[in-house]
């Protein structure tokens, strides 16, 4: 204490000193509970209206003081126009690189080329089968991809621009706006589109426009965007474990197409399928179901996908670091309930169905309202024990955190899958279905699913692999970040969460900060009770350490083991699969140590 009182002193301001290191604690003894080391974390602290909680710790003692917020503004003798001023001069950089990121993705492939024939709609139109050969347009070029069909990585979807415009089918799936797919597209270019073709057709767009993402619903500044169309972002790990339960705002976002505008009065969700006739619900029905209330981590496959790219093999898929996880509570009807409504015999004594035709139901169908623009929508499956478990608590969720689920997760009705995989949780959920095989989607069938490492786009065959279901057992440091910096001999608290699938718990976090090579075991922080086997939510952890005064940098890394001693592998290759899901080998970060004196710092 009487060290922080001195740097206090020193640095002239209670809390923080120097442009430099303007949000950043500059106190060697403060927690991550006061440190800012990213500038998405600026609003965050800025709107923070309550009070602020400074952990003060040394090896003999903790003490805890609570600055409420006029204090606080005070010591740190921030002005409040200095605050501004910071505030608007971020907002100014991420307007800059915003609109850079704009102006790169107009650099696109399509540009009329002088020299080549020019083509009329109709002509391209004749060349929609590997008979006649396959054309497309993108912008102003015409592109012969016969050849590439057959390797496409996604899938058959490509037939519907055979002979047309595959602009709005980027557009829609935006991983395409990348230079090596513009130069793939380029080295298939035969012509050009005719000038006043195009002209006739943009004015008519122009007309009818209809923009499928019109009507996206508003999102926290804090979440780290990955695309914008379809929105995919994940929860600012800095921030990831401060709560157990994560803020509807932060919660991670996955979206596979636009978000759909439902109108709650008159939304039916459809079940049917083997030995049940057709039931329509409203959202007023669902709700005379006994209410259903479990806390449950949604995680999705790619969570830290980026460490396999990381091996020098790359993956297929969205970036994802390690915040495409997050802890919510949901309450809604049992599917279980609902089902055995709608005519599902269970018997009492085995579990089992009674009734010998539903007997053949293997597979739950969820299928979701959100489409394209051809109406093909999102769906998925579970297996019907997970649906019928009695301790499986799957429901029909309605509300997340006490509050109707907002629209990006799934409004009104999202199938809660509790120690499944992200994917199996469909939302904006408009039909369930019974039947003998799993759901025919592109989503069950061609896509969240493991490979082995020996397995690439030459010879992948998705036929051959297991559905994803249940999630193996994972770990992340969240604090310290990635680009944090620390002082030398200083204490610190490293954080972080561990998941484990199947209603597995975690009982046991091992942390190193010397690369692997000696651990210690974390303290786990969960502030619920759950039933072994049925243990739905993360578990945040968290280890007080003194970091070394002779070394310039700690390699921080953590592995959890769940409640069946299953462990994490120690790196990513072994694990390596072409779609780069079940990312869950030992999490790595290192960070620089400075000296107390460093200005850097």
């Amino acid at each position: 204490l009487r060290r922080a009182m001195k740097r206090a002193v020193k640095s002239k301001s209670s809390l923080f000193k120097g442009k430099s290191s303007l949000f950043v604690n500059r106190g060697p003894l403060f927690t991550g509970q006061t440190r800012i080391d990213n500038r998405k974390e600026i609003n965050n602290s800025l709107m923070r209206s309550y009070k602020r909680t400074i952990v003060l710790k040394n090896n003999e003692n903790m003490k805890t003081i609570v600055v409420k917020n006029e204090q606080h503004q005070k010591k740190s003798k921030i002005p409040f126009y200095l605050a501004t001023a910071v505030v608007l001069f971020y907002g100014i950089i991420t307007t800059m690189k915003v609109a850079e990121a704009s102006e790169e993705k107009q650099n696109l492939p399509g540009e009329y080329k002088e020299g080549l024939k020019d083509f009329t709609y109709e002509e391209v139109a004749k060349h929609n089968s590997p008979e006649t050969g396959i054309w497309v347009i993108f912008r102003n070029g015409v592109y012969d991809i016969t050849n590439f069909v057959k390797i496409h990585p996604g899938g058959d979807k490509i037939k519907l621009a055979f002979g047309n415009e595959i602009d709005p089918y980027w557009k829609l799936y935006p991983i395409h706006f990348q230079s090596y797919v513009f130069d793939l597209l380029n080295s298939f270019r035969i012509g050009n589109i005719h000038p006043d073709e195009k002209a006739k057709r943009t004015s008519k767009k122009v007309e009818n426009s209809d923009d499928p993402y019109g009507q996206e619903p508003d999102r926290h500044p804090a979440l780290t965007v990955h695309t914008e169309t379809p929105f995919n972002s994940e929860s600012p790990t800095e921030m990831l474990v401060d709560e157990f339960i994560t803020p509807n705002d932060l919660f991670y976002i996955r979206n596979h197409m636009p978000v759909p505008v439902i109108d709650e009065e008159a939304y039916r969700l459809t079940i049917d399928g083997l030995g049940i006739s057709e039931n329509q619900f409203s959202l007023d029905d669902l709700k005379q179901f006994p209410k259903k209330e479990v806390v449950v981590t949604v995680q999705c496959a790619g969570n830290r996908r980026t460490e396999m790219n990381k091996t020098g093999r790359k993956v297929n898929g969205t970036d994802w670091q390690h915040g495409a996880i997050s802890n919510a509570t949901w309450a809604g009807a049992s599917l279980r309930d609902v089902l055995q409504h709608c005519g599902l015999r269970i018997n009492s004594s085995t579990q089992d169905l009674d009734d010998a035709t539903q007997k053949r139901i293997q597979h739950v169908w969820f299928e979701g309202l959100d489409v394209d623009p051809i109406r093909s929508g999102y769906g998925s499956s579970i297996e019907i024990e997970k649906a019928l478990d009695a301790h499986g608590d799957v429901i029909l969720a309605y509300e997340m955190n006490g509050e109707p689920i907002p629209r990006d997760h799934g409004f009104p009705i999202r199938a809660i899958v509790p120690g499944h995989v992200g994917a199996r949780m469909v939302k904006w959920l408009g039909k369930i279905h019974l039947n003998e095989n799993e759901s025919p989607s592109h989503w069950q069938q061609k896509d969240y699913k493991g490979f082995s490492p020996n397995v690439d786009a030459s010879n992948v065959n998705y036929d051959l692999s297991l559905s994803i279901q249940e999630l193996p057992v994972q770990s992340a440091i969240c604090s310290p970040s990635v680009d944090s910096r620390l002082e030398k001999g200083s204490y610190t608290t490293i954080k972080g969460y561990a998941f484990s699938g199947g209603g597995k718990g975690i009982v046991r976090v091992d942390v190193s900060l010397d690369g692997g090579s000696s651990w210690q075991t974390a303290s786990l922080k969960k502030p619920i009770q759950e039933k072994r086997n049925r243990v739905w939510s993360w578990t945040p952890w968290e280890l007080d350490v003194e970091l070394p005064e002779d070394k310039d940098s700690v390699d921080l890394v953590c592995k959890a083991v769940d409640s069946s001693y299953n462990s994490q592998p120690e790196t990513s290759s072994p694990i390596w699969n072409l779609r780069g899901v079940l990312s869950t080998a030992w999490h790595r970060v290192s960070i620089p140590l400075v000296d107390e004196d460093d200005e850097s710092f």
